[in-house]
């Protein structure tokens, strides 16, 4: 069961198709032992990257019945729906499935400080014992929520366990959160968002590891190796390598599309699909991938990794 201890990696898995947009079975069961390959000590299914809005509830369920029974680490499966009759659903249906917790992310429907305490003290009345991971992405859910919910939650929620820090900029709210639980407050798990972008200084902030999908895993457990070594330089040298990939990943539109399609090239899922709706990319910025593939290997390779 996941706990406030969870540290590393938990990588957001993609949910692979075939080009005809069916579930492509072969190619979960070869990202899930990629993902663990690469140093993921948990995986993230039917995330916002993972594409879940897309699948029916019968095929959410398989896909988390498929990864439980392929992975030898924690899953978290994504539970967000517009009402708690489906998110308790799903979730007990996961957590039968051998689930270690589940990821919820607020409605946008949720303005005020009040209504987002409001809901996920009824997120957790809802799912009971299961923990949770609370999604705190305000650039895709237009909720914002500041550091003193957080704490609030935190505080009257015991089975609210993890943080997934997606706001931007927000690295002082990490700091903040550290310095309440320098002060009292119930320490959780905070695992990082966001693409890698900012993966070495949520750590010097205070994080615990990341939770987002880059196309190159192993990146983002490197780095949390060599900064828990006491290797910051290293942690930098990586770190640096990367960044010119992490960042082109992280166009907003066309993220999921240039994850999938270095996915493919690596050999890890047969199709680059994206389930419709969904973004193609042009030749040009498939070349334009290729080229920062190519270049990050040279430096990679310098490095003697």
């Amino acid at each position: 069961m996941l706990d406030e201890t969870a540290q590393g990696v938990f990588t957001i898995a993609v949910t692979p198709f075939l080009p005809d947009g069916a579930l492509d079975w072969d190619s979960i069961d070869a990202m899930v032992d990629f993902y663990i390959e690469k140093g993921a000590t948990g995986l993230t299914i039917l995330g916002m990257m993972g594409e879940a809005g897309k699948l029916t509830a019968e095929e959410s369920v398989a896909v988390v019945k498929r990864v439980t029974a392929r992975s030898t680490v924690p899953v978290v499966v994504g539970v967000s729906a517009p009402g708690f009759a489906a998110m308790k659903t799903l979730t007990d249906a996961a957590m039968d499935l051998g689930a270690a917790g589940v990821m919820v992310a607020p409605p946008g429907s949720l303005k005020t400080d009040d209504q987002i305490i409001t809901y996920y003290h009824n997120t957790a009345e809802i799912l009971g014992p299961v923990p949770f991971v609370l999604q705190d992405f305000p650039l895709v859910t237009n909720v914002v929520i500041p550091t003193k919910v957080i704490l609030k939650i935190v505080e009257d929620c015991p089975t609210c366990v993890m943080l997934k820090h997606e706001d931007w900029p927000g690295l002082d709210k990490i700091t903040a959160l550290r310095a309440a639980s320098g002060a009292g407050a119930r320490r959780i798990s905070i695992l990082c968002g966001n693409g890698g972008l900012y993966l070495l200084e949520e750590m010097l902030r205070g994080a615990d590891g990341a939770m987002t999908g880059f196309a190159y895993p192993e990146m983002m457990a490197q780095v949390v190796a060599a900064y828990r070594a006491g290797d910051l330089e290293h942690a930098r040298d990586i770190f640096d390598a990367y960044m010119p990939m992490v960042r082109y990943e992280a166009q907003p539109g066309l993220g999921l599309a240039i994850r999938k399609y270095t996915l493919a090239q690596r050999g890890v899922i047969a199709h680059d699909t994206v389930r419709k709706p969904g973004a193609a990319l042009s030749a040009a910025t498939k070349a334009e991938v290729d080229a920062l593939a190519k270049r990050q290997a040279g430096k990679l390779s310098m490095l003697g990794l």
